[in-house]
C-alpha cells in the first residue's frame, strides 16, 4: 500500500505513475491528496487544457477511458480527475480496459470515497501492478487526538490535553470537519499562539464544563449531583449533543473499565495500549476502577446496552434528551 510521502514524492521529484487509487473512508488525506496534484503538476495555463473533472454520478467508465487516451496539449501531462467515484462502483471493473495499457502522460485519479474497493479483485489487483494505491483509514479517538495536537504544534501552536478531547468528542473522528475548525482557531488566536479550553468553547462552541468529556469523568468520580447537571444541560441542547453519541461515549468508557479490571496487573504502557488512550488519561480509569467493582461494570454495560437501543427508537421507549438522565439515574441504583 502506498504512502502519502510516496506519493508527495512522485508530485515533489515529477516521476508519476499513470493511476492513483485514492479510497477509503477518512475523506481528508483524498482530498489532500488530490489538492496537492491539482496545485502542483499543471500550470494555470497548462490547466485549461489538461485538467479534466469528472464526477462518478455524472459520467460512464467508457467517457473516462476516452479522455484517458487523449494526449495533453502544450504540457508533458494531463490530469484526468474522477470525483465520487464510488457512484460507479457497479461498472467499475470495467476500467481493467485501461488500466493494462495506461497513457504514461495521463495521471489518471480516482477518488473512491467512504469504502474501499476489495483487495482481492482482478481490478484493485491490475491497478497495484501499474499504479498506486492509498487506503485513507479512519482514525480511532487516540489517534485523533494525537493528529489534533501534531496539527497545532505543527503550526507553532501549542493545546492543552482537555482542549484536545473537547474538540475530539464535539466534532468526532472526521478529519476535514476537524481541520477547517481548528484552521479558523489558528487563525483568531494567531497572536499568542496558545489555544485553552476557553477558546474551544468561544469560537467552536463546546462548553468546557457540560460535554461528554465532564460527563464520563463525573461518572468515573461518581459525582452524579455533577453528572445529573451536565445530562440537564444537554436536554435543555439536544442538536448540540445527540443523546446517541453521549451514550455512546458513556458505554466505550464502561468497556474500557472493563478491560481495565481484567488487566489491572498491567504497567501505565501497555494499560494505555491496551484501552486505546493516551497515558494521560489512565488516572480516570483508576479512580472508576476504585468505585466500580468488575461485577458492577458489567451490570453498568447491561443496562448501557438497553438505553442505546432506546435512544434509537428500538424497543418500547420513545428516544428523547431526558433517557440520558434516566440512565444516569439506573447507573446509581445499580451501586
Amino acid at each position: 500500500m502506498t504512502t502519502l510521502s510516496e506519493i508527495k514524492n512522485d508530485i515533489k521529484t515529477k516521476t508519476f505513475s499513470p493511476i492513483y487509487l485514492l479510497m477509503g473512508e477518512e475523506e481528508f488525506y483524498i482530498d489532500n491528496i488530490t489538492n496537492l496534484f491539482i496545485q502542483n503538476v499543471l500550470t494555470e495555463e497548462e490547466k485549461q487544457f489538461n485538467l479534466n473533472i469528472l464526477y462518478g454520478k455524472d459520467t460512464s467508465i467508457d467517457q473516462i477511458i476516452s479522455i484517458c487516451k487523449k494526449y495533453p496539449l502544450m504540457s508533458d501531462f494531463q490530469i484526468v480527475l474522477v470525483k465520487e467515484a464510488q457512484d460507479l462502483s457497479r461498472t467499475f471493473d470495467s476500467i481493467i480496459e485501461y488500466v493494462k495499457n495506461p497513457l504514461k502522460t495521463t495521471i489518471l485519479i480516482i477518488n473512491y470515497k467512504h469504502k474501499s474497493i476489495d483487495k482481492r479483485k482482478v481490478v484493485y489487483k491490475e491497478i497495484n501492478k501499474v499504479g498506486k494505491i492509498f487506503e485513507s483509514k479512519k482514525l480511532y479517538d487516540n489517534q485523533v487526538q494525537n493528529w489534533i495536537n501534531e496539527k497545532i504544534n505543527i503550526a507553532g501552536f501549542s493545546i492543552d490535553q482537555k482542549s484536545t478531547v473537547l474538540i475530539n468528542e464535539h466534532l468526532g473522528n472526521s478529519l476535514s470537519k476537524i481541520s477547517n475548525e481548528i484552521d479558523k482557531l489558528l487563525e483568531i488566536k494567531k497572536n499568542d499562539k496558545i489555544i485553552k479550553s476557553d477558546d474551544v468553547e468561544k469560537y467552536i462552541g463546546i462548553s468546557k464544563e457540560f460535554n461528554n468529556f465532564e460527563l464520563r469523568r463525573a461518572l468515573g468520580e461518581k459525582n452524579f449531583d455533577k453528572a445529573f447537571q451536565i445530562t440537564q444541560y444537554f436536554s435543555e441542547n439536544p442538536n448540540s449533543n445527540p443523546l446517541v453519541v453521549s451514550i455512546s461515549i458513556i458505554f466505550d468508557f464502561f468497556n474500557k473499565l472493563l478491560i481495565y479490571h481484567s488487566n489491572s496487573n498491567s504497567n501505565d504502557k501497555k494499560m494505555a495500549a491496551l484501552l486505546g488512550i493516551n497515558p494521560f488519561f489512565l488516572s480516570e480509569y483508576h479512580i472508576a476502577s476504585r468505585n466500580y467493582s468488575l461485577k458492577s461494570v458489567v451490570g453498568v454495560i447491561s443496562v448501557i446496552r438497553d438505553y442505546d437501543m432506546y435512544s434509537k427508537g428500538v424497543k418500547v421507549k420513545k428516544a428523547n434528551p431526558y433517557l440520558l438522565k434516566e440512565l444516569i439515574a439506573r447507573i446509581i441504583n445499580l451501586n
